[in-house]
């Protein structure tokens, strides 16, 4: 078998470092581009570090890349918060925010969509958020997640008469280490937090892996311009924490 390439953005921890495991175990090579490096590599993955703030640099790595392998998947995930209620947010939010969560994948997918053209495939999977529904100061935030959501139906539109899939996954509440460091199993606010979610539990970063994979498959050309919230239920109720 031909192993396939999966670039995955913002590949080195949380939900990211989950995807990754679970590409390489469902048997695809990795890219990992991200600007810190794992703890480790693992076996069949590459890591191209580069701040995916930065249009130029990421441009630059991304010829690199498309110049010496053929990737027709890809995982935008990289992205960040800057909370804020409305009154205090800033330009510099806006502008920095925007960059990673909303430029970043536009990079990407600029770059790889010629190979997959050439090759009549592709997978994209973009990680939105349950907060792209609207969250409290969450202004920033919520946009660059909702804006993603946007252009992932129009890339959809755009590419599916080349085989091209583009898919977005929003995760609800997810035990990542940088929640939980911030919000301690036993305490009060993250009991709320679970008591709020249908299914009584925290997600985890192998949920959204999971998901994601699923859209990954040969077999999901059937499915595009669609996004699934990986929530516990939230989307359905009226839970407004996490």
């Amino acid at each position: 078998m031909n192993h396939p390439y999966v670039l995955v953005t913002g590949g080195s921890r949380g939900i990211g470092r989950a995807i990754v495991k679970r590409c390489l175990d469902d048997g695809y090579r990795v890219i990992n581009l991200d600007k810190i490096a794992p703890a480790a590599l693992l076996e069949g993955e590459a890591l191209y570090q580069v701040d995916l703030m930065d249009a130029e640099a990421t441009r630059a790595i991304l010829r690199k890349i498309t110049g010496e392998v053929n990737v027709t998947r890809a995982v935008n995930n990289a992205g960040f918060i800057r909370q804020a209620a409305l009154e205090d947010a800033t330009v510099a939010d806006f502008e920095a925010v925007c960059a990673l969560n909303l430029r970043a994948p536009l990079l990407v997918m600029q770059a790889l969509l010629p190979l997959m053209k050439q090759a009549g495939f592709g997978r994209i999977v973009n990680i939105s958020s349950r907060a792209a529904l609207g969250k409290e100061d969450r202004t920033v935030y919520s946009a660059t997640k909702a804006g993603l959501l946007g252009m992932t139906r129009t890339w959809a539109l755009e590419t599916a008469s080349h085989g091209v899939t583009v898919n977005a996954v929003g995760p609800g509440p997810i035990a990542t280490e940088l929640f939980t460091s911030g919000n301690p199993p036993d305490a009060p606010k993250t009991k709320r937090i679970v008591e709020a979610i249908p299914v009584k539990r925290m997600g985890q970063p192998e949920d959204i892996a999971h998901a994601v994979a699923s859209l990954l498959d040969d077999r999901a050309g059937f499915i595009t311009g669609q996004v699934l919230y990986v929530c516990g239920g939230m989307t359905v109720g009226l839970g407004n924490v996490a």
